[in-house]
């Protein structure tokens, strides 16, 4: 069993910075593929960026290619999102997702575990 918290959001204005933070309850974090998604109201849940269990490859849409970055640190049990020039486009609820297989992570929304959700909201 792991449970996700994620932390970190808030109001900035466009250009601004931001670091998410998700935190794993459970010693089997270390062998979870992590990714991190965002959804706005009336829209469905999309894929930002994704980190292999051993931190080895990442993965972002296109849109964010450049300006964030994924990272993680296995002896804390947490995965980042760190946001550079950040654009009213990127508000969202920001959620962190564990899954077992990479190739899933990226390709689905049906994942093992969910965190709650943070608010992202970028003022123009």
């Amino acid at each position: 069993q792991v449970q996700l918290v994620e932390s970190g959001g808030g109001l900035v204005q466009a250009g601004g910075s931001l670091r998410l933070s998700c935190a794993a309850s459970g010693r089997a974090f270390s062998s979870y593929n992590m990714g991190w998604f965002r959804q706005t109201p009336g829209k469905e849940r999309e894929f930002v960026a994704a980190i292999s269990w051993s931190g080895g490859s990442t993965y972002y849409v296109d849109s964010v290619k450049g300006r964030f970055t994924i990272s993680r640190d296995n002896a804390k049990n947490t995965v980042y999102l760190q946001m550079n020039s950040l654009k009213p486009e990127d508000t969202a609820v920001y959620y962190c997702a564990a899954d077992k297989y990479y190739s899933v992570l990226l390709r689905t929304l049906n994942h093992d575990y969910w965190g709650q959700g943070t608010q992202v909201t970028v003022s123009s």
